[in-house]
């Protein structure tokens, strides 16, 4: 199944209100599975600044860094959740650069919500549940278009 949405913002303040919406929406959910958000879009897209309202929708008042030289953050929830991950594969080049970070466990602990921005380094790697979200420029220079494509299997 595959159901295809896109929404325009047209500031960094409405991307990141964006992200906490649609964090909303996850934790409201009844139905427990793995919950993987792959973001895809070049530099200056807003993929962080998205991660930071989705954070905050998710109940996280510490202030969210891009964790692009460590690779992953984790941080604890208190509701329906156990862990966020927030994954940055910029600088990785290789699977094989990938392997001591125990994505396969990540992917697979149904308490917990992952987003990777640069999810593309993963290389046919995602797991087959996921939402891909897409960010490119709209028509002004401070708009984005983000296209979100639930996938399940």
């Amino acid at each position: 199944m595959v159901k295809h949405q896109v929404t325009i913002t047209k500031s960094a303040k409405a991307t990141k209100n964006f992200g906490e919406k649609l964090a909303h929406s996850f934790v409201k959910r009844e139905v427990v599975v793995p919950y993987i958000i792959c973001l895809y879009g070049d530099l200056g897209m807003g993929k962080t600044t998205f991660v930071q309202g989705f954070a905050k929708g998710l109940g996280i008042t510490s202030r969210l860094l891009s964790p692009t030289f460590i690779i992953v953050r984790r941080y604890e929830l208190t509701k329906k959740f156990t862990f966020f991950y927030h994954m940055d594969l910029y600088r990785i080049h290789e699977l094989h650069d990938m392997k001591e970070l125990g994505l396969s466990e990540i992917f697979e602990d149904q308490k917990s919500i992952v987003i990777i921005e640069w999810a593309d380094r993963l290389d046919g790697k995602l797991p087959k549940n996921r939402l891909d979200i897409r960010f490119s420029i709209g028509s002004e220079p401070s708009e984005r278009r983000i296209e979100q494509t639930y996938v399940r299997e």
